[in-house]
């Protein structure tokens, strides 16, 4: 197994990591910074954060690591992060959408939607959509989606996405993140011919602190699984490939655990159910917004709860 001390290098290659401050985004993060990477780091937690951005750059001497602050639950966070990056860099190679979180009980944010949904889906479809052009500017570039074995478990409600009725932890987690391969599926196809390649991946089963706020059987079950688990560093391995290797040069729609290619569920490889959703997310991210969304797929086929948060 390669060491991760023996990536390629990064140098000359612009990264946005979100949920960067902890777990797999804390060593994803101290891997693409010692390769030498120019890395953001998006996150909620200001201290958090500026706390990262100085250990990573006295611990690998890289001076180039900036942070961004934003909430993906929050579609007008969402957008403001977008501006942000937007307005600092000119170039991005690499987007890796790693924040997510489990809810214990449903929760509403501020733009009326169920929380996981929002934080594992649809905040990360807007930021990527919104940074789709300098991505395909900055080409060849790589978009990371972090989902999980989880979506094996997953099925589309679609006559209710937001679980408003039998809301259940596990079912909207898994759900969330069958939407990321779903999303995965659709965006490889629309960006065919572009140089930019967007692949999922399960990190594996990682001792760490996701899910470790939520409460009652989730937690428990959490906790009882912890021995089994593999730790962040190990979590992080098969982001950082997708991150980094020429082994994955032009390789996309595809799906990763364990540094390999792997079938996904059928139910996530389903091009109607991941056009669909496709479609359904574009509608979501323009009518909650808040503010008119320049984001359409003809323009884009043309180039309070406990929760456990990673």
């Amino acid at each position: 197994m390669r060491r991760m001390d023996e990536i390629t290098s990064m140098r000359g290659q612009t990264v946005l990591l979100t949920g960067a401050t902890s777990g797999i985004g804390k060593e994803t993060a101290r891997a693409l910074a010692k390769a030498g990477a120019t890395l953001v780091l998006g996150a909620r937690d200001r201290a958090l954060a500026n706390a990262l951005q100085v250990e990573l750059k006295n611990a690998t001497g890289n001076s180039q690591i900036s942070v961004l602050l934003g909430d993906l639950s929050s579609l007008a966070s969402v957008r403001a992060m977008a501006a942000q990056f937007l307005k600092k860099h000119q170039r991005l190679h690499v987007l890796i959408n790693n924040a997510g979180l489990v809810m214990s009980k449903r929760d509403l944010t501020e733009d009326g939607l169920e929380r996981s949904f929002a934080t594992n889906h649809l905040g990360p479809f807007l930021l990527t959509m919104l940074l789709l052009d300098t991505l395909k500017a900055s080409a060849p570039a790589r978009i990371i989606n972090v989902a999980s074995a989880a979506h094996t478990r997953g099925r589309m409600h679609w006559d209710d996405l937001q679980f408003s009725k039998g809301f259940s932890g596990l079912r909207s987690y898994s759900q969330s993140k069958l939407c990321n391969v779903l999303f995965t599926n659709a965006l490889s196809r629309q960006l065919a011919g572009t140089a930019v390649t967007v692949n999922a991946l399960h990190p594996g089963v990682v001792r760490s602190g996701f899910a470790s706020n939520t409460s009652g059987w989730l937690h428990w079950g959490w906790r009882l699984l912890r021995p089994f688990m593999i730790d962040s560093a190990k979590g992080s391995r098969t982001t950082v490939h997708l991150a980094s290797s020429p082994v994955v040069d032009g390789v996309t729609g595809k799906y990763f655990a364990r540094e390999r290619e792997k079938l996904p569920s059928r139910a996530a490889r389903s091009e109607q159910d991941a056009d669909r959703l496709f479609a359904e997310s574009l509608r979501l991210v323009g009518s909650l917004a808040g503010a008119k969304t320049e984001i359409t797929q003809d323009s884009t086929a043309s180039g309070g709860s406990k929760r456990g948060r990673r």
